[in-house]
C-alpha cells in the first residue's frame, strides 16, 4: 500500500491547550505539597511525564500504566500522546512545566 496513512480525526482533535490542560492536572497528582499525600497513580505518572522529557535518563512508561490508573487519569495520558502524534518535538516546557519537571525529577529520580 502506497498510500500515506489517515489522519484520525481524534488525534487531529486534541489541541495545544487540551494537551497542556492534562499536564496540568497529571502533574497535580504526580506532585501533591507532600511526599506522604502521593497516590499509587503519582510514581505512574511521573512515569510517564519523564520518560517523556528525557527517556533516555529519566527511564521509560511500562504501557501497562495505562490499566494501573484510574480511566481519567490514562485519558489525560493518551491525550498528550494524541498530541505528541501531531506534534512530536514539543516538551512540557512549551507549556510553561519546565520547573514542575524539574520537581518531578528531584522528587522520583535524584539520587539519594
Amino acid at each position: 500500500m502506497t498510500d500515506s496513512p489517515q489522519r484520525r480525526p481524534v488525534i487531529r482533535a486534541v489541541s495545544f491547550d487540551d494537551a497542556g490542560a492534562a499536564i496540568g492536572r497529571l502533574l497535580e497528582i504526580a506532585l501533591p505539597p507532600t511526599r506522604a499525600a502521593e497516590t499509587g497513580a503519582s510514581s505512574k505518572i511521573a512515569d510517564f511525564l519523564l520518560a517523556w522529557w528525557d527517556g533516555l535518563d529519566c527511564g521509560h512508561f511500562p504501557i501497562l500504566h495505562l490499566c494501573n490508573v484510574d480511566a481519567i487519569i490514562a485519558e489525560d495520558m493518551l491525550t498528550i500522546m494524541a498530541y505528541l502524534a501531531q506534534q512530536s518535538t514539543v516538551y512540557a516546557d512549551a507549556w510553561g512545566y519546565n520547573d514542575a519537571m524539574g520537581v518531578l525529577w528531584e522528587r522520583y529520580r535524584a539520587p539519594a
